[in-house]
C-alpha cells in the first residue's frame, strides 16, 4: 500500500504506534500461491544466488541457504532483501537482472508473506513504564485546569535518545526529580485556585537573544518596534508593579528609542505607556489568571534613517527585560478559567468535594474515577486538612496538589489484564489487548502530548474506540484540533533538530536572533502546512 496522504500516513503511524506494546491482533489469511513461491524462488535462484552464495559471500547473505519460498522464516533478512529490490539496488548496475516487473512481483510475494506471518503471530513488545516528559507535563496541566505553565522553571530537563525526550526507556526518575515534581504541584494548585497567602514574587522576563530591535516584532502592535510577548499568570485579582529594563547602543551610543516611551500592553490592549524618565511606575490593578503581556518602543523615528544610523547595527539594543512584581492589596482568588473548570460546584461541603475531586482524578488519571471510589477518600485526607486551615477552596487546592503528584497522573501505566479461565495475571512474554483508556492515552500523547479530552475519553467509556472506523475518526478529529500543534512541534523540533537551533552560533555578522527565529518558524510552517493542507509527505522528504 503505498502512502503519500498526510491523512493515511498519521493514521499508520498512530496505528503502528498503538500496537508497539500489547494489542492483539489476529488476522486470516491466505497462505501464498505455490505459483508465486515457485515464481519467487526461480528469481532467486537465477540472479541472486550468483553471488550470495556460500562460496562468494557478497555482502554476508547467503540466499543458498534460505527458502526464498518462506521468506517468514528469516523476516529480518528478506526484510532487508526487499528494500534492496524496492530501491533498485539489487541486482547491482552491470550485473544480469530482470525486467522492473519482475522485481516489483518478487518484492510483493516477500511483503506479502512477511506481512501475513506478523499479523498471525504478533510481537509487539512491552515497553517501559513511560514518565510525562516535561513538555508532556506541562500540556496536561494547561489542559486538565486551563492554566498555561512554564515547566522550565518548575522541572529539570529529560534526557533524550536519538534527539527525541519522549521515549520511556530514557525517562529515569530520580528523588531530587520526584521532588521537583511535588514542589510544581504545590505551585500549580496555589495558582489554579487563587490561593489568598500569596507573597508578592518578583518574575523577570528576559528579550530573546540575539533580536534586533528595529523592527515590528511577531505579536505586538504596528507602530512598535523591538520588544517580545510572553505569557504571565498573574495569582490574584491585585496591584502589579511593572518595570522595563534598556540597554544601550554601544560605542557609547544612546540605546535604541531612549527619546521614545515604551508601550506595556495586557492581552493585545495598552495597560501602560512609559516615557524615558519613568523606568519604573507605580502600581497598577491587574486582574487574576494568564495574560499575553507585551512590551515594545513606539516608533517615532526611522530606525533604519540617517538619524539612527548605528541602531541599524545594535542588534541587542533596545527593550532588554521586563519585570512585574505582585501581588499586592489584592482583592480576591477572581474570574479565572482555572477555578471556573475546578470549582463544578460551590457548596462547602464535602459531597461538592468529592464531586469536584472525582471529576478532576477522571481527567488526570485518564480513566473513571467514580465518587464513592476509594482513591476519593485519599483525596478527601488532603481535602480535610487544607479545610481546617483556611476553608473550602484551601481543602481543593491541598487535594489538587495531591492529584498532581500521583502516580497515575505523572506515569502513563497500561494494566497487564488477568486471564479470565485461570483467574490470574497472563504469563509474561503473552499477548493481549490494552484497553479503551489506554488506547486513548496513546492516542492524545502521541497527537497531543497531552491527556485526552472528555469526546475521546467519552469513546473509551462506550468501548467504539478500538473499531477502526471510530479510531480514523478520532484521528482526523484531533489533527483538526489545535493542540495537534504539539505534534508539529515535537516531530519538527526533534526529528529536524530545530531545537539545537539555540546553540549554534554561526562566526558571521549576518547571523542574529531573528535569522534563527526565522529559521526555526519557517520549517515548522512548512510542516505544518503540510499536515493542515493534507499535502503529500514525499513534499517535506524532498
Amino acid at each position: 500500500m503505498r502512502l503519500t496522504r498526510k491523512s493515511d500516513i498519521v493514521i499508520a503511524v498512530v496505528a503502528a504506534a498503538l500496537a508497539t506494546t500489547s494489542t492483539l491482533v489476529r488476522t486470516a489469511g491466505q497462505t501464498s500461491s505455490q505459483s508465486d513461491s515457485r515464481a519467487a524462488v526461480e528469481v532467486v535462484q537465477r540472479y541472486c544466488v550468483t553471488c550470495h552464495n556460500t562460496r562468494t559471500k557478497a555482502g554476508g547473505l547467503l540466499l543458498d541457504q534460505l527458502d526464498a519460498g518462506q521468506p517468514e522464516q528469516h523476516p529480518e533478512i528478506f526484510e532487508k532483501v526487499v528494500r534492496k529490490l524496492r530501491t533498485g539496488m539489487m541486482p547491482p548496475s552491470g550485473a544480469l537482472r530482470p525486467d522492473r516487473a519482475t522485481l516489483d512481483r518478487l518484492a510483493s510475494t516477500v511483503e506479502t508473506a512477511l506481512d501475513r506471518a506478523a499479523a498471525l503471530a504478533p510481537n509487539p513488545g512491552a515497553p517501559a513504564l513511560h514518565r510525562l516528559n516535561r513538555a508532556e507535563y506541562a500540556n496536561a496541566v494547561r489542559d486538565l485546569l486551563d492554566l498555561p505553565i512554564d515547566a522550565t522553571a518548575m522541572l529539570p530537563g529529560d534526557d533524550s535518545s536519538d534527539g527525541f525526550d519522549n521515549i520511556a526507556n530514557v525517562l529515569s526518575v530520580s528523588p531530587a526529580l520526584m521532588q521537583a515534581y511535588v514542589s510544581a504541584a504545590g505551585k500549580i494548585s496555589r495558582l489554579a485556585i487563587g490561593d489568598p497567602t500569596i507573597t508578592s514574587q518578583i518574575a523577570t522576563y528576559p528579550a530573546p537573544r540575539g533580536l534586533s530591535q528595529v523592527e515590528t516584532r511577531e505579536g505586538l502592535a504596528a507602530g512598535t518596534r523591538g520588544g517580545f510577548v510572553v505569557e504571565h499568570i498573574f495569582p490574584l485579582d491585585a496591584e502589579y508593579e511593572f518595570r522595563v529594563s534598556r540597554t544601550a547602543g554601544g560605542f557609547g551610543l544612546p540605546a535604541v528609542g531612549t527619546d521614545e516611551p515604551v508601550e506595556i500592553t495586557l492581552d493585545g490592549a495598552r495597560l501602560l505607556l512609559l516615557d524615558r524618565d519613568a523606568p519604573r511606575v507605580n502600581k497598577i490593578r491587574v486582574p487574576a489568571g494568564a495574560h499575553a503581556l507585551g512590551v515594545a518602543v513606539v516608533r517615532r523615528a526611522n530606525a533604519r534613517g540617517v538619524d539612527d544610523l548605528f541602531s541599524e547595527w545594535a542588534i541587542d539594543s533596545g527593550i532588554q527585560s521586563l519585570t512585574v512584581l505582585g501581588p499586592s492589596n489584592a482583592t480576591g482568588p477572581g474570574d479565572t478559567p482555572a477555578r471556573r473548570k475546578i470549582f463544578t460546584c460551590h457548596n462547602d461541603d464535602t459531597a461538592c468535594a468529592r464531586k469536584i475531586l472525582a471529576g478532576l482524578a477522571t481527567r488526570a488519571y485518564r480513566r473513571p474515577v467514580a465518587e464513592n471510589d476509594p482513591s476519593i477518600d485519599l483525596l478527601l485526607g488532603f481535602y480535610k486538612t487544607g479545610h481546617d486551615l483556611r476553608g473550602f477552596d484551601a481543602g481543593i487546592q491541598y487535594a489538587l496538589a495531591r492529584i498532581l503528584v500521583d502516580p497515575r497522573f505523572i506515569f502513563r501505566f497500561e494494566r497487564q489484564p488477568v486471564d479470565s479461565a485461570r483467574g490470574k495475571p497472563l504469563p509474561a512474554g503473552a499477548v493481549y489487548r490494552i484497553d479503551n483508556y489506554e488506547l486513548a492515552s496513546r492516542l492524545s500523547f502521541f497527537l497531543w502530548s497531552s491527556v485526552p479530552d472528555d469526546e475521546l475519553l467519552a469513546a473509551a467509556k462506550a468501548g467504539t474506540l478500538t473499531n477502526p472506523a471510530t479510531l480514523e475518526r478520532q484521528t482526523r478529529r484531533m489533527l483538526a484540533d489545535a493542540r495537534a500543534d504539539a505534534f508539529v512541534d515535537n516531530v519538527a523540533g526533534q526529528w529536524l533538530m530545530l531545537r539545537q537551533l539555540d546553540a549554534i552560533s554561526p562566526g558571521t555578522k549576518e547571523f542574529d536572533g531573528n535569522l534563527r527565529y526565522s529559521f526555526r518558524r519557517e520549517t515548522e510552517l512548512l510542516f505544518e502546512t503540510i499536515l493542515r493542507d493534507d499535502r503529500s509527505v514525499l513534499d517535506l522528504l524532498r
